[in-house]
């Protein structure tokens, strides 16, 4: 490939990467955010995740389903810290 090819489609090189949730991460991320009233940036893109998943069952949709429903009540807090864990300690 020449150089101009290369400046005038810059992500021609780009590597796509493609995230997996894995089977209980859902279940713990919901556990997770009721136990502690936080849903942090890692919990966050966990669900991003998810929702961009189209073999989500009905069990994980109604429990993303609760998760947002307890954020807008104000029951979980959306908070910058990286993880809950990690903010207990």
């Amino acid at each position: 490939m020449s150089d101009s090819e290369s400046r005038q489609n810059p992500l021609r090189n780009t590597m796509l990467v493609t995230a997996c949730l894995l089977p209980s991460a859902l279940s713990e991320l919901f556990a997770q955010s009721q136990d502690s009233g936080k849903i942090t940036l890692a919990d966050r893109y966990g669900l991003r995740v998810a929702l961009l998943d189209t073999a989500l069952n009905e069990d994980e949709l109604g429990s993303i389903d609760r998760l947002l429903h307890a954020i807008r009540r104000g029951r979980v807090e959306v908070v910058d810290e990286l993880s809950a864990i990690l903010s207990d300690n």
